[in-house]
């Protein structure tokens, strides 16, 4: 199965929000709905957020894309 488009995850984004919320709590919650599920957003805030390295990132971002789909 493969990953949500991003027009389709966009439209799930703000149900999804409390669960990134959860999942990333140094995020807030208005940093998450303007990353709008985009996964470079997404790395982006959390490598910054959490001083990890750009590939961790994406990783976890990838991981819980595929645990919200």
């Amino acid at each position: 199965m493969s990953l949500p488009s991003a027009d389709e995850l966009k439209g799930k984004w703000k149900q999804q929000v409390g669960a990134a919320k959860l999942a990333w709590g140094k995020l807030t919650e208005d940093e998450l709905l303007q990353a709008e599920g985009r996964e470079d957003k997404l790395a982006g805030l959390i490598q910054e957020r959490y001083a990890i390295a750009r590939e961790e990132a994406e990783k976890q971002v990838k991981d819980f894309l595929d645990k919200i789909k």
